[in-house]
């Protein structure tokens, strides 16, 4: 009877000491699954927030980028479109210039007072020497009207006929000659002296527009009010 309280005694023993090694197994592992856990969650977190931080930091780039680009592009439009107002407006000017001149230079009194300055007896500055060929406009003696008076070229008749002047008025070999390209004003040429006058409209407006141009510029970028 004695052993068999023994035996028991041992049967119970045995099993309180397996269920308190599993209970502790059991708890043991719970633990390491709830550390791996808690490590893989806190890496998944960290990973979230790299991977977060990264997306703000590409973001913020692209941002910055993106308004470095449309800054560039607008400063680009903005000088290109004053780039082209101004040359616009420079074109427009010089097609002014031009058109004034030729306005001017088309009236036969101008005309004939230039021809005057320059091979005039009178005039005294041009100091052409020899003898000296006037081209005209062709509107004002074609070839045909030269062709048909050659000569009275000499005489001066045809030159009187076409604006008013004398042979007086001309210095000796002084020859008319109309122009075969369109243009007013006129052309010296002192052809012992290898001199060529270019007072065509084409010509005293490029000359006008060499000193009038730097200060339109001015004016238009505002340094000239």
């Amino acid at each position: 009877m004695a052993q068999d309280r023994t035996i028991a005694h041992g049967v119970d023993a045995l099993i309180d000491k397996l269920r308190n090694d599993g209970v502790a197994a059991g708890q043991a592992e719970a633990e390491k699954l709830r550390a791996e856990a808690k490590a893989e969650a806190a890496r998944i977190v960290a990973e979230a927030k790299r991977e977060a931080e990264e997306l703000k930091k590409k973001a913020r780039t692209e941002t910055d980028n993106y308004r470095a680009a449309g800054e560039e592009a607008l400063n680009t439009a903005m000088r290109d479109a004053v780039l082209t107002m101004k040359a616009g407006l420079t074109d427009r000017f010089k097609a002014d210039v031009e058109r004034l001149v030729t306005k001017e230079m088309s009236d036969p009194e101008l005309l004939r007072q230039m021809i005057l300055e320059v091979v005039g007896r009178a005039g005294e500055g041009a100091n052409l020497n020899g003898r000296v060929s006037v081209v005209l406009p062709a509107r004002v003696a074609t070839q045909e009207d030269i062709k048909q008076n050659a000569d009275d070229i000499q005489s001066g008749k045809l030159t009187k006929y076409v604006l008013g002047l004398t042979a007086k008025m001309l210095r000796e070999n002084v020859e008319l000659h109309a122009a075969d390209d369109v243009q007013e004003g006129i052309r010296v040429r002192a052809e012992d002296q290898g001199v060529v006058l270019d007072l065509t409209d084409k010509a005293v407006a490029s000359l006008l527009m060499e000193h009038l141009q730097p200060r339109f510029r001015a004016v238009l970028e505002g340094v000239i009010r």
